[in-house]
């Protein structure tokens, strides 16, 4: 009889471990179907496709998050457009990028980091060699390969001493440990966001032979060269843009292209249009420059179009002026019989393309995948000849692939770099919708992403995702934060209210000194649309928002208390701190606001989220970088104490070694979503 119980024993005691094992197998299996915070770590995607001259073989940049450097890491890889096969051309742990072709197609110049400090360098591809270039102190941009192969232009910045800085301290004794020297800054704009205080000095464009030896600087003055650059056909002059006024620090959005002579110096303005002119590049079929460009209105939303110009600067013409759409980038069709170009359209980017008489072609192939953190548009693309193109391609659960267009508008993929990763992942399905603002009746666009193994009969919470800007666009575009905010079980929606770009300029300028405003209106207005669905819960609404989203999170809160709890990332609080604190103040000032911030006192505070503080009862966190120059701390304080002398709940969050790009470092971006997860999850009504 005990025998037969000890038995029974052993046999439950065997059931229970095995269905305890089973159970655990389980859990760990549903763990791992959907996103973690750890995969971020292993996220990769491609970036500036390179072709080569003969059309079937491109270079990219295949960046992959390293979790010892917290950095992304550029890699180069080649793919044969023929026989699709894929391999590494300069690979490891260091840093290698901005690939370039020389005109013959033998040799690839780039940079790297690969010997400590980031020069230039050049690779013969048929024999594998490699040599240094340079041997610079500072760092090198914008590489541009002479047509017969000799020379490389590049950008390098070039330091310049102070003009009557004290220089009469007394002599330290030895061992003495003084405070160090003060800093001396006498320029406009001082500082840059990501980039800390501005050296004092100027970019200038230098050549050097391709085969090694001394760079020679080229452009000289109190100017910045920071622009891509294009040779002329017969390699004896360099076309670029700039701002060579001698007021330049006070026109923030001005530049022309100028023409400069390798052998002489020689510098030629060709363009001078009241506006930007940038980013040249030289037709040799039609000898024609195309470039970017807009007449400066003084709005604070303004789309760039290609404009066409003889090499002297004369008969200039507006290709795009039909399109009422911000064009990105251009390229010229390799018969110089039109441009392909990238732009924004309902929250997507695409490639069209225009005829030398300006008949455009929309939506030739859709490109995404290189924002990682929200769902902003985005992509690269490069033109390789016969119709075809090389994009990254778009998807909204996928970064960055690269794929091949053809002339028929078919799509190959050519890469898979996140298949072993996420393959075997449920990733959260994302759809539209559209409502009807209740301002004026315009269709406001938004998606929403369903938390994995998503069940119609059940109610989630959702999460109102605002983008920045604010004259960017969200849209069906591929985002780590709505992924690991839908694997926690919850419904997230984004729009592009009025104010967002890829709907026109009219749209994007409805807030034109009047932000924030009626936005607000259609934020609300797409959450309602959201709460008519059956399986959202309306008593578990959050929001949460970046940088414009910040300000507009803000608003909302002092205006409604319908949300759960709200996180205001990087906000700006007070419009008349923030005009005179941000890195970029002389723009803000003369686009974004009617007048100087003494001066329109009454018109800045109206449209200040801290003017509602009194207002609001949401349980709010603030959440920014310690290195944000953008949109400085100062205002994150500010708000959270006006919070706190309220009693409202509220907690400040200041993401380590972070500018405005808080998604720069892969640790940064898993911190910044886990504190709004965390932030939302404690005020979640378990119901």
């Amino acid at each position: 009889m005990r025998k037969y119980k000890n038995l029974k024993v052993a046999v439950c005691m065997a059931n229970l471990l095995t269905a305890t094992s089973l159970m655990a197998n389980s859990s760990q299996r549903s763990t791992n179907d959907i996103w973690q915070y750890e995969d971020v770590f292993n996220i990769e995607y491609a970036a500036s496709p390179e072709v080569h001259p003969s059309g079937y073989k491109v270079l990219y940049e295949r960046r992959a998050m390293d979790i010892m450097s917290d950095s992304v890491r550029s890699n180069l890889w080649e793919l044969d457009l023929k026989n699709k096969t894929h391999s590494p051309l300069l690979s490891g742990n260091k840093q290698y990028r901005s690939a370039r072709y020389s005109q013959d197609g033998t040799r690839v110049a780039y940079l790297t980091n690969a010997e400590g400090d980031n020069q230039l360098y050049v690779r013969w591809l048929e024999s594998g060699n490699t040599a240094r270039i340079t041997n610079v102190t500072q760092g090198v941009r914008n590489l541009s390969w002479s047509p017969d192969g000799k020379w490389i232009a590049f950008t390098m910045f070039k330091p310049k001493a102070h003009s009557g800085i004290f220089k009469e301290m007394p002599k330290k004794p030895k061992g003495a440990q003084w405070a160090g020297n003060a800093t001396y800054i006498d320029t406009k704009l001082y500082r840059r966001d990501g980039g800390g205080f501005i050296k004092h000095g100027y970019e200038h464009i230098y050549v050097v032979p391709s085969e090694g030896g001394t760079p020679r600087q080229l452009t000289t003055g109190d100017f910045h060269h920071r622009s891509q650059m294009t040779w002329s056909e017969d390699g004896k002059s360099i076309y670029f843009s700039a701002d060579r006024h001698k007021d330049w620090q006070d026109r923030p959005r001005e530049s022309n292209i100028f023409r400069i002579e390798v052998a002489t110096q020689n510098v030629t303005q060709i363009t001078s249009e009241i506006g930007p002119e940038h980013r040249p590049k030289i037709n040799y079929q039609r000898n024609k420059i195309a470039y970017l460009g807009f007449k400066d209105k003084k709005r604070s939303s303004q789309n760039f179009d290609i404009y066409m110009v003889d090499l002297d600067g004369k008969d200039p013409v507006n290709l795009t002026g039909s399109l009422d759409r911000p064009i990105k980038s251009h390229q010229w069709d390799k018969k110089g019989r039109g441009l392909y170009f990238s732009y924004d359209d309902h929250g997507q980017q695409y490639i069209g393309h225009v005829t030398l008489k300006g008949k455009v072609t929309e939506k030739i192939a859709s490109l995404g995948g290189q924002s990682l953190g929200r769902p902003y548009t985005s992509g690269d693309f490069a033109v390789a000849g016969n119709g075809r193109l090389v994009v990254t391609a778009a998807n909204t659960q996928r970064p960055a692939d690269l794929a091949l267009v053809d002339k028929r508008r078919s799509v190959s993929m050519l890469t898979e770099l996140n298949e072993d990763l996420l393959g075997h992942k449920k990733s959260a399905q994302v759809k539209a919708i559209t409502v009807k603002s209740s301002v004026d009746g315009r269709d406001i666009e938004a998606w929403y992403a369903l938390p994995p193994n998503f069940d119609s009969s059940k109610k989630y919470p959702l999460i109102l995702e605002i983008h920045g800007g604010p004259h960017t666009a969200y849209g069906p575009n591929f985002s780590t934060e709505v992924q690991l905010m839908a694997a926690k079980g919850y419904v997230v929606v984004w729009s592009n209210p009025r104010g967002s770009t890829s709907y026109g300029e009219e749209f994007a300028n409805l807030i034109h000194h009047d932000y924030p405003s009626k936005d607000y209106n259609d934020l609300m207005d797409v959450v309602d649309g959201m709460v008519a669905k059956k399986f959202i819960d309306d008593n578990n609404l959050f929001v949460t928002g970046g940088s414009g989203g910040g300000v507009l999170t803000a608003w909302i809160i002092g205006n409604t208390d319908r949300f759960k709890a709200a996180v205001v990332a990087k906000p700006v609080i007070n419009w008349i701190s923030f005009v005179l604190t941000a890195d970029a103040y002389n723009f803000y000032a003369k686009y974004w606001i009617p007048g100087m911030p003494w001066e329109k006192t009454e018109h800045l505070w109206k449209r200040s989220p801290l003017s509602l503080v009194g207002n609001v009862k949401t349980p709010t966190m603030l959440l920014t970088g310690e290195l944000d120059y953008r949109t400085p701390m100062s205002e994150t304080e500010q708000y959270y104490q006006a919070l706190q002398l309220r009693n409202i709940d509220t907690a400040m969050v200041r993401i380590p070694k972070a500018g405005h790009g808080i998604a720069a470092k892969p640790s940064n971006l898993i911190q910044k979503i886990g504190n709004i997860m965390a932030w939302f999850e404690k005020y979640r009504d378990p119901s």
